[in-house]
């Protein structure tokens, strides 16, 4: 059966095993039969940059690689310095953060789903400042101890900050979602970063269209298949 898997927001981390284990069930076992894997976004809980010797890297890249099938890889806000070295150690492609993939005689946009959020001003100012080449090559070029202690305090500062948020400013915003996808003239929209799992009918140009939102890991599995029939959101053990 032909059919295009898409995943989100794993949040991979030494510190939560359980989803790891799942994650390399889920390649060994249900990706095995896909025709493509697209990941959109936050595979990591956090990433300081392709030179770091975590032990977890090293056994995801081989996982992925292993896989006989594409894979395709859009940046989250919590992994957007992930680069091209890590990406062949993959053997995935990086995509831009808006894309329309042809899947099955659909024109289907993806992306992580952070910049639909613009009711959240705070967020999108520090979107647009870390996401400066500048900044990330002066990271980048910071001892890797450092670049951890930076990004342990740059977590704590966002649980902090996101506590005192309502929950409908941590949501997209309907007027964003409307104009991205007349943007790009779809009528399929799937996205992650939320958090929500949800598949949600709208109207686009006059035309009956669907957004469908991936769900985080945390305690179970969660993938968008697309085959020529349907776009299908899936829950899953892991």
């Amino acid at each position: 059966m032909s059919r295009t898997l898409f995943i989100a927001d794993l949040h991979l981390c030494q510190e939560e095993p359980a989803i790891t284990a799942g994650f390399l069930h889920f390649l060994q076992r249900e990706a095995q039969t896909a025709d493509a894997l697209y990941i959109l976004g936050d595979l990591f809980e956090a990433w300081i940059g392709d030179d770091d010797p975590n032990p977890l890297h090293q056994q995801i890249a081989a996982a992925l690689r292993a896989l006989p099938l594409p894979v395709y890889f859009i940046h989250g806000n919590r992994d957007f310095l992930l680069g091209q070295r890590y990406a062949r150690a993959c053997g995935m492609t990086l995509l831009p953060e808006e894309q329309v993939v042809q899947l099955y005689g659909k024109a289907v946009l993806i992306m992580h789903g952070d910049t639909l959020c613009t009711d959240d001003a705070g967020y999108q100012r520090f979107r647009r400042k870390v996401h400066q080449r500048w900044l990330q090559r002066l990271f980048l070029a910071l001892p890797l101890r450092l670049r951890q202690r930076i990004a342990a305090r740059m977590r704590d500062g966002s649980k902090d900050a996101n506590q005192h948020k309502s929950a409908a400013i941590m949501d997209v915003n309907a007027q964003a979602v409307s104009a991205v996808m007349q943007r790009h003239q779809v009528q399929w929209l799937i996205h992650g970063h939320t958090h929500r799992p949800a598949t949600h009918p709208l109207l686009v140009n006059g035309q009956p269209a669907e957004r469908l939102v991936l769900g985080a890991w945390h305690h179970a599995g969660s993938m968008i298949e697309v085959t020529p029939e349907a776009l299908t959101l899936i829950h899953f053990p892991f």
